[in-house]
């Protein structure tokens, strides 16, 4: 599982250093709002070899289902997500929940995946915790 992981950072190290230009692209609404601000005009470019990482905000209040999105660094969005953990209740009031992905537009809508869900999270519960330890050097891979 780490070897993975390590291959892809000293490769991405590698064209880093080589002057290959890393960007890209999320969606973007700074203000909280009861869009998901998933569409088209939503759309930036990260600033490049900065902001590695899409982040979502989705708070749950009484007004409803607010989002927040943005670019991030891959480390402000790994403290982000595990400071807000233990705020993050979906389905009960007062929720937020902060998520991070580094894919192109990774924090748009949610897709309905077929499977269990259950294993899905049970994996991510565990990344969040490692990923953050390794993006405050705690660990090295």
């Amino acid at each position: 599982m780490f070897v993975p992981l390590l291959w892809a950072a000293v490769c991405g190290g590698l064209l880093m250093g080589a002057g290959f230009a890393l960007q890209i692209q999320c969606y973007q609404c700074e203000e909280f709002q009861l869009d998901d601000c998933s569409s088209p005009e939503f759309i930036v470019n990260c600033t490049v070899n900065v902001q590695d990482t899409c982040q979502k905000e989705v708070m749950e209040n009484s007004h409803g289902i607010l989002y927040r999105k943005s670019c991030a660094s891959s480390g402000a969005c790994l403290i982000a997500s595990a400071g807000y953990q233990s705020f993050c209740t979906p389905g009960k009031g007062n929720s937020v929940c902060i998520s991070c992905c580094n894919t192109p537009l990774c924090n748009g809508p949610r897709t309905k995946k077929k499977g269990n869900t259950a294993a899905a999270l049970q994996g991510h519960v565990w990344a969040t915790p490692v990923l953050l330890m390794v993006a405050l050097g705690t660990v090295q891979l």
